[in-house]
């Protein structure tokens, strides 16, 4: 795994938690403009997601860190994402591309924290696509703590 500083998202939380991962898997952009991208090929996706909250868990933990790899890691790594349901060939909204990966990355976490009891909150979502792309979803903020 590369060292990786990221962009670090405002929030008024005691504690901010950040997990490192990475995973092999393949895609393809369904449309005329992406021009080669169009063709099946792979990345080795490298994700940081960011936590955060207020209260510590029944283990002393924000979020166990497993949680978050099993949530993302099983998924997809060594998959084709296109045939993932969280994408779509259809409209570009969810087209696998970088920044679909990371809104979906985005959304499982969320869903996921929903049913922890101390409600930790996901912040944002960084995938790095290649050595020299990446994308930071961060969702909007609804309160003054998000």
């Amino acid at each position: 795994m590369m060292q990786q500083i990221y962009p670090s998202p405002i929030h008024n939380y005691h504690y901010e938690l950040n997990k490192d991962f990475h995973f092999a898997a393949a895609h393809y952009v369904p449309h005329k403009d992406a021009g080669v991208c169009q063709n099946v090929h792979g990345h080795t996706y490298f994700v940081n997601i960011t936590i955060g909250g207020d209260a510590l868990d029944d283990s002393g933990f924000l979020v166990n860190f497993q949680l978050l790899k099993s949530l993302i890691h099983k998924r997809f790594d060594h998959t084709l994402l296109n045939e993932d349901s969280g994408f779509s060939n259809k409209n570009a909204e969810s087209f696998p591309t970088t920044e679909v990966v990371a809104r979906t990355i985005y959304e499982i976490i969320a869903e996921a924290l929903q049913k922890q009891p101390n409600n930790p909150v996901c912040l944002q979502v960084f995938v790095r696509e290649t050595p020299t792309s990446y994308v930071v979803y961060r969702p909007k903020r609804r309160n003054k703590n998000d």
